[in-house]
């Protein structure tokens, strides 16, 4: 039985038991729950440990090593995509989310009784300006050590192009001791992938026996909306991948569902780096120096379900508060909502908090945020799975023979 077959069924069975468990908040099942959640949230941190080396390491080694304007081809030919994508997410909640929620009946909830069932603390969020000079870390070791993947990622292209640049014996150790760290980690990371079915496992379990009560009532119709567009914007990236790429349709399919998977379940594209790597090269055939510029950088810019979700949710928030968005700034939202997806501060559900301007400016309650928060688990399970689907097939689609 293949890996994915034994995550897919992992991942079934924990979420199929954790349902039953469902609600977990006194006895017996919150005890097993208890029990069993601590073993997803190892797993989790076993993946999160080798994240930072193998991310420095392979950036390091694929900069320092690609030939004269590689690096130039395959990083401007992603963030074309990532535009491109980018839009193409946007149509489809632009178009298609505000219907589905009427037949779905996602727009009959009461503000006043979803309001006062919801609470959450108060998050500042960070102003553009200093997300924009934190860019450059003034201290690249602590950036690691805090997480700071985008910044981390800029200081690893940064030195990798300046090794591109000093003697060949000198820049050649350099990337043999990047490789030698990057290979060590793959070592680590099969080791990690071996007991992913278990890990899956509890993740799910836990997660579907807190949150089972919350997809009925009033909220079921948005969950249920947002998912049906995730899955919809996710299928397309087949064909396109398979039209574009050197990838066939059946073997993305099969590249793509182990990272699903983690994703689906881990809440975290990048925790699911480590996956991404592994399939990208193992079975999409990706070539090394490619996934390892393409998949960081899609991992640190890319988020392209995000669009879908928030969109959906922003016709949600102005059905249940009763306001009216005519056509003009419906365009201007959903055209602002997937600009904002490249800002995503790193704070739980920051590509909610970001949206705070456009709220206001378009006269919806800032309360619709917290509304959102409250209900972002089950989406974001959907987002994330369908992110690390569109950074596999990124990494395909600029994998061309030079």
């Amino acid at each position: 039985m293949s890996l994915a077959t034994r995550v897919l069924l992992g991942l079934a069975a924990g979420l199929a038991i954790g349902l039953m468990l469902a609600p977990a908040n006194a006895g017996a099942a919150a005890r097993v729950v208890g029990i069993i959640e601590p073993v997803g949230a190892l797993w989790v941190n076993a993946i999160r440990m080798t994240v930072v080396p193998l991310l420095v390491s392979l950036l390091i080694a694929g900069v320092a090593s690609a030939r004269s304007g590689a690096v130039a081809r395959v990083g401007g030919g992603a963030v074309a995509w990532f535009v491109g994508l980018i839009g193409l997410s946007a149509l489809i909640g632009g178009l298609l989310s505000r219907p589905l929620l009427a037949l779905l009946g996602g727009t009959s909830a009461q503000a006043g009784d979803l309001a006062a069932a919801t609470t959450t603390s108060e998050v500042t969020l960070p102003p553009f300006r200093d997300w924009f000079v934190d860019l450059l870390p003034s201290n690249p070791v602590a950036a690691a050590a805090e997480g700071a993947i985008l910044p981390l990622v800029l200081f690893s292209v940064i030195f990798g192009l300046a090794a591109g640049r000093i003697a060949a014996e000198d820049r050649e150790r350099i990337v043999a001791g990047a490789r030698a760290v990057g290979d060590t980690m793959f070592v680590v990371i099969e080791w990690i992938l071996a007991a992913a079915p278990v890990g899956v496992f509890a993740l799910a379990l836990a997660l579907a026996a807190r949150t089972g009560a919350s997809l009925v009532g009033a909220v079921a119709g948005f969950v249920a909306t947002a998912a049906i567009l995730v899955v919809l914007a996710t299928l397309l990236l087949y064909p396109i991948t398979a039209a574009f790429s050197r990838v066939s349709l059946r073997r993305f399919a099969r590249g793509a569902a182990p990272a699903q998977a983690v994703g689906f379940s881990t809440r975290s594209s990048l925790a699911t780096l480590p996956v991404m790597m592994e399939e990208a090269e193992q079975t999409l055939g990706v070539r090394s120096e490619v996934a390892g510029l393409a998949l960081p950088a899609a991992v640190s810019l890319f988020k392209y379900a995000s669009p879908v979700v928030r969109i959906t949710g922003t016709f949600f928030i102005a059905a249940l508060f009763g306001v009216e968005l005519a056509l003009a700034e419906t365009v201007a939202l959903v055209a602002g909502i997937g600009a904002l997806s490249f800002y995503s501060p790193g704070i739980p559900s920051g590509g909610l908090f970001v949206m705070a301007p456009l709220y206001q400016a378009f006269g919806l309650p800032l309360e619709g945020i917290g509304i959102l928060i409250a209900l972002d688990i089950v989406p974001d399970m959907f987002i994330t799975a369908s992110n690390v689907t569109a950074d596999l097939a990124v990494a395909a689609l600029v994998d061309r023979p030079s």
